[in-house]
């Protein structure tokens, strides 16, 4: 379910192991479309269409957040969703979110679900300035948010609360580290874990191994993504992205599918997000990924895809260009990403940082 650049790499590496597959996305040039065996153009709430999808294939997966949650409650009954919907579906709402996360362990910054002025001011009052105002539904990559310095920008926040919103304490982190893991029910695998670095909301770069989080703090995180996994019984893949602050953790926001932030796996671990995706899909053994070596991950937006057909064509050892094939580039569309193994931030720096838009 979902045709996007996740889709496509999910394809690229069901190929790799043996799988024909499927996919079902609204757009007709849809980037995996182009290497799936056969395609269902058709609205993720199409309920024919997801039915058909299920009904064509051995196992079903989804690779979007906007696929509906509930839509998959009937069609989970009567085919192989080895996700199932639960994780889909707490991951949809972020006052579920939240709710979810902090029931099964993990700490939160303070919240406050607000649906008018009134519950606004009064989650204000108890939380205090500066807050971020989220849209509890189908906010991404920065959209639906609005930070609350005072009260000044109390006016401006109006407008958002047409819709459910959820008021969160402002946590003045040092940085944003996140981590990918699946879980075959029985056990569950992580990958080496990144410190992320955001431009408009967008994730801009990934670096691994996550520079300023110690053997410790990294196996605490560890430790506590795979707990929550197993508390609340989650199967599958699911990234959980973390604020860290002077030592300690917070969960920020999660998501069942591949993550942008683990697309370094691809090049620069022993085994990537994907193909252990598909391992669980095709119930085959989950691998122990190891990092084979420093990795930065350069996302690729619309304003850098010029950039990276260039570095592409140099084509330079341990340097690797992954461009999505959407027929169209916009200047904060995802169109790409560039895996740099053997290096760390300071090298990318001084080496690479001055080839893209700044």
């Amino acid at each position: 379910m979902g045709g996007g650049q996740l889709g496509l790499m999910i394809v690229e590496q069901a190929h790799l192991l043996g799988a024909r597959t499927l996919c079902l996305d609204p757009a007709p040039d849809a980037p995996a479309f182009a290497l799936s065996d056969g395609h269902i153009v058709a609205a993720y709430d199409d309920a024919a269409a997801l039915e058909e999808l299920c009904r064509r294939s051995d196992v079903v997966t989804y690779e979007f957040e906007n696929v509906p949650g509930s839509v998959l409650i009937p069609l989970e009954k009567k085919y192989n969703i080895p996700q199932g919907f639960r994780p889909l579906y707490d991951s949809q709402d972020r006052l579920r979110e939240k709710d979810n996360a902090r029931a099964n362990g993990l700490r939160t910054p303070l919240y406050a679900a607000v649906d008018d002025e009134a519950s606004l001011r009064a989650a204000l009052a108890e939380i205090g300035f500066p807050a971020v105002l989220k849209t509890r539904t189908l906010g991404y990559d920065g959209h639906g948010q609005l930070v609350l310095k005072g009260e000044a920008d109390v006016p401006r926040a109006l407008p958002m609360l047409s819709v459910p919103c959820i008021l969160e304490a402002f946590v003045p982190f040092d940085f944003e580290a996140s981590i990918v893991m699946v879980s075959d029910g029985e056990r569950v695998i992580h990958f080496p874990i990144g410190r992320n670095v955001h431009r408009d909301g967008i994730l801009d770069l990934c670096f691994v191994p996550a520079e300023g989080i110690d053997d410790g703090l990294r196996s605490r995180m560890a430790a506590a993504g795979e707990r929550f996994m197993k508390s609340c019984r989650y199967r599958g893949i699911l990234a959980i992205e973390f604020f860290i602050r002077d030592g300690e953790f917070y969960f920020n926001e999660m998501a069942p599918r591949p993550h942008n932030s683990g697309h370094y796996t691809i090049e620069g671990c022993t085994t990537n997000q994907f193909r252990e995706l598909v391992r669980f899909l095709l119930g085959e053994p989950l691998q122990e990924p190891q990092l084979v070596a420093p990795t930065v991950m350069k996302n690729i937006l619309g304003q850098d895809l010029e950039a990276a057909e260039r570095i592409a064509a140099e084509n330079r050892p341990g340097v690797h260009v992954h461009l999505y094939g959407k027929t169209e580039s916009r200047p904060k569309r995802k169109m790409g990403h560039i895996t740099f193994v053997g290096m760390d931030a300071g090298e990318y720096g001084a080496a690479w940082a001055d080839r893209f838009v700044k």
